[in-house]
């Protein structure tokens, strides 16, 4: 594979030049100085002064843990900035296509129509693999980006290492692995692979098993290259001050992730047994994820069974392969005992 960045990125962005705000210009060294650069409120509150729009001390924490340098990474607000901002930065609007492989997580989708770029559907086999032969017959010089969710969205398994490995090896465009529930997999994160491929990018968030989908705190890790030009592109301060605390006491709890995982993991293996044992549960299917994905006798009329009794899950029928499936978030301990009750009971 011949892989070429400068060859991925829109014309009108190589001579760009990011907006430079007063927290780039000057960078705090702990000092105590007399701030009037900013147009800031001077009437100190906690919030009244502009974030880093680097997230230097964050962006510390993330690059020890994962064993690479900070500019390596990108933070958005939220995953789905970081996938729109991959978009705009190498997809040129009405001409590039990007490839997604349904069933998987709907943003692709979305974010693909609002930036004008066809969006490819490739879709999994029948044992939610990527179809490597079909992918590469698809693709085209104005092929940009492959998505690749793993472990996937709404299906839960984590796809082939050796099928995306194919990929990256062929594909002269950027190959993007969303790692929103890579937590709760045994298998190892592709970060840990970016310095072998140049054209890998990897994006994970803190919503799943860090339990802070509030804050809304995506990360991309990349080439250093690739996160340059998404840094160009990138709002100054699109990561706001209480999320950037509240990331950095998380990140460092370390114990206190883990433990809230392994409990998740724990209940995981009880629903599941608990699953296969209930009448008009068809297949449940394996998972790598903090969810499971079940097929039932009627998806919608299940649905609304739960609806009835208090409990919330998600209709997948109609995405492709997903028909009369339901997928259940893993709960608390409680909470998953209440599912299983109403469910032998229905």
């Amino acid at each position: 594979m011949s892989f070429n960045l400068n060859n991925l990125i829109r014309d009108n962005l190589k001579g760009l030049q990011a907006y430079s705000s007063a927290r780039d210009e000057y960078v705090s060294d702990g000092s105590q100085m007399v701030f009037l650069d900013a147009n800031e409120n001077p009437f100190e509150n906690g919030v009244n002064r502009y974030p880093d729009p680097q997230q230097r001390s964050l962006k510390t924490i993330l690059a020890k843990q994962r064993g690479l340098d900070s500019d390596q990474i990108l933070l958005g607000n939220g995953s789905d900035e970081v996938l729109d901002l991959l978009f705009r930065a190498f997809c040129e609007p009405a001409k590039d296509v990007v490839i997604s492989l349904p069933p998987t997580y709907g943003m692709y989708k979305v974010l693909a129509g609002i930036n004008d770029i066809e969006n490819l559907e490739v879709p999994l086999t029948s044992g939610f693999e990527p179809d490597t032969d079909a992918i590469k017959t698809a693709i085209t010089e104005t092929t940009k980006i492959i998505f690749l969710c793993s472990p996937n969205n709404p299906t839960g398994n984590s796809l082939s290492m050796e099928k995306i490995k194919e990929l990256l090896t062929s594909f002269h465009g950027l190959v993007v692995i969303d790692e929103a529930y890579i937590d709760f997999s045994s298998n190892v994160s592709w970060v840990e692979q970016l310095n072998a491929y140049p054209n890998l990018v990897v994006t994970q968030t803190l919503s799943k098993a860090y339990g802070m989908a509030g804050i809304r705190l995506g990360v991309c890790y990349g080439a250093k290259d690739v996160i340059s030009i998404l840094n160009k592109i990138k709002p100054p301060y699109n990561v706001n001050e209480l999320t950037q605390k509240r990331a950095m006491e998380r990140v460092l709890d370390t114990k206190g992730v883990r433990a809230e995982v392994q409990i998740i993991l724990e209940e995981r293996k009880k629903l599941i047994t608990a699953l296969n044992r209930i009448a008009f549960v068809v297949k449940v299917y394996p998972t790598d994820a903090n969810f499971v994905l079940v097929k039932v006798d009627n998806a919608d009329r299940r649905y609304k069974d739960l609806i009835k009794k208090g409990i919330v899950v998600r209709n997948r029928t109609n995405q492709p392969g997903c028909e009369d499936c339901l997928r259940f978030t893993i709960g608390t301990p409680e909470e998953n005992k209440v599912l299983l009750n109403t469910l032998e009971q229905l």
